[in-house]
């Protein structure tokens, strides 16, 4: 059979004779290799190409098959999410006409309420708006006054406090007055005057003079003399100033008693001058603490009887 095949020439090298090349057909080779004969190489790409079409088209009948499947499946799932979103729909719908039935009857009780009372709605929230503000007045006016009240408390803490100071300070001077008290007693001194009698207690100054005023044993009547002047009256006499040296501490003056006058020349500071007057004669003592210029201050020590 020919089937159309142009054999090609084959130069051959044939038995030991080197120099002869001889031309032979190229079929004489092929029919000396063993294999298989022409018909079944041609033959074989063809069932592969079947094979391989069969195979494509069993799988796209399978594939056809899936998704038809899939298909079927996804509708049924689509089918009862529908059927689901609709009950719910409709569930929806009857919440939301429940609702609706609600606030009407809501709306015509609170008319009903407000009618019976003699008010309507806005009357209600007006009042009710009113009733807060007052509230919060109330609230605002009792937190400022207990605001207020503690202040208020504060400061009579503090008032207290400081009246408690004072008491503690004026215990404190008490104290320190009885202290002063027990010195100046010890301090005050008992002399011999100028006649020659012994006297009592002497006070140098105006406290020490305070201390013998109340231990109350005689009377106490306190002066001041000025040079040039008229005589004064200190108790039941009279006291004239002649003289007054500041420098040496000394003093001369006159005692004016039952129509009498008695000098007193050249007396020293805190130096006890006696001297008797009186219906029946008493000893009476004058003391002249400070002497200035032209000018003394002292104190009368009068007997307990004369007034």
């Amino acid at each position: 059979m020919n089937y159309g095949l142009r054999v090609p020439l084959v130069r051959v090298r044939a038995g030991n004779d080197r120099q002869r090349n001889s031309l032979v057909p190229s079929s004489n080779l092929l029919a000396r290799k063993k294999g298989p004969p022409m018909n079944d190489v041609l033959e074989t790409p063809e069932r592969n190409y079947s094979s391989l079409f069969v195979a494509g088209l069993v799988l796209a009948i399978l594939a056809s098959i899936g998704g038809l499947i899939w298909s079927y499946t996804l509708s049924a799932r689509l089918a009862k999410s529908e059927t689901a979103l609709a009950a719910a729909t409709q569930e929806n719908d009857k919440l939301a006409n429940a609702m609706r039935e609600t606030n009407a009857r809501l709306k015509v009780t609170s008319e009903t309420l407000g009618q019976s009372v003699g008010m309507t709605q806005k009357q209600l929230e007006t009042r009710a708006a009113d009733l807060m503000r007052r509230q919060q007045a109330d609230s605002s006016r009792l937190q400022k006054q207990q605001t207020e009240t503690r202040q208020q408390i504060g400061a009579v803490s503090g008032e207290v406090a400081g009246v408690k100071t004072e008491v503690g300070g004026v215990k404190t001077d008490v104290a320190k007055t009885q202290t002063d008290l027990v010195a100046t007693q010890t301090q005050l001194q008992s002399m011999k005057g100028d006649l020659g009698i012994q006297s009592g207690l002497i006070a140098h100054n105006h406290d020490e003079l305070e201390v013998l005023k109340h231990k109350g044993d005689r009377n106490y009547y306190e002066f001041t003399l000025n040079k040039g002047g008229k005589p004064i009256p200190v108790g039941i006499i009279s006291l004239e100033l002649k003289k007054a040296d500041q420098k040496k501490n000394r003093f001369t003056l006159n005692v004016i008693s039952d129509d009498k006058k008695i000098e007193k020349k050249d007396k020293g500071l805190n130096e006890p001058v006696q001297f008797y007057t009186g219906k029946d004669p008493m000893l009476y003592e004058l003391v002249v603490n400070n002497i200035n210029k032209n000018q003394v201050v002292g104190y009368i020590s009068a007997p307990k009887t004369i007034r």
